[in-house]
């Protein structure tokens, strides 16, 4: 068997793979059905737990006691949590900004105020002061806490980790805050 009749073959091949994909696209664009909006079966317990789960959630983060959150925090802990940190931002007193914003002082500050950085609208937006609770609550999650935001950070899961993080950038500062 020559390398012509090996060719052959190898293209019949892929022209009736090409041919069975190609029925199969037709059929799909001939025969089109939507699909329902509600299910034709309801499955009890499904639909609440979901809701159960997102309310759960949300009074978690609602009902963290901040005191005993930082508790469970130290800042050697910290410091190596943090570098996940640093590949977006600098914590030094005259530290430069880089992806997102030096956060020297932080803790304290106005979010969306540093003069030389490029904020996203939602950040300068929601302008709130970072207190130890403000952090908290956007470490969990970044984006979902202020949407529109440019840090695209997945955020923190682990309460010691926030903690941590939390208590090490309060002590990067001029004047660090009093823990509460």
């Amino acid at each position: 068997m020559d390398s012509f009749e090996i060719n052959k073959i190898i293209a019949a091949i892929l022209l009736t793979a090409l041919i069975v994909i190609g029925i199969g696209k037709f059929a799909d664009v001939l025969f089109h059905v939507d699909k329902p909006k509600e299910t034709a079966y309801k499955i009890e317990g499904l639909e609440t737990s979901t809701t159960s789960k997102a309310v759960s959630e949300t009074k978690i983060q609602e009902k963290v006691d901040i005191k005993q959150l930082l508790a469970m925090g130290d800042l050697a802990h910290g410091e190596k949590v943090f570098k996940k940190c640093s590949a977006c931002h600098m914590i030094a007193t005259d530290g430069k900004n880089m992806i997102g914003p030096n956060l020297w002082s932080v803790i304290g500050r106005k979010a969306g105020t540093i003069g030389d950085y490029k904020y996203s609208k939602a950040m300068v937006a929601y302008g709130k002061e970072w207190t130890f609770e403000e952090m908290n609550s956007y470490l969990i999650k970044p984006q979902a806490y202020i949407k529109g935001t440019k840090m695209a950070f997945a955020g923190l899961r682990k309460e010691k980790d926030r903690a941590s993080v939390i208590l090490f950038m309060n002590s990067k500062s001029s004047s660090p805050k009093p823990l509460p």
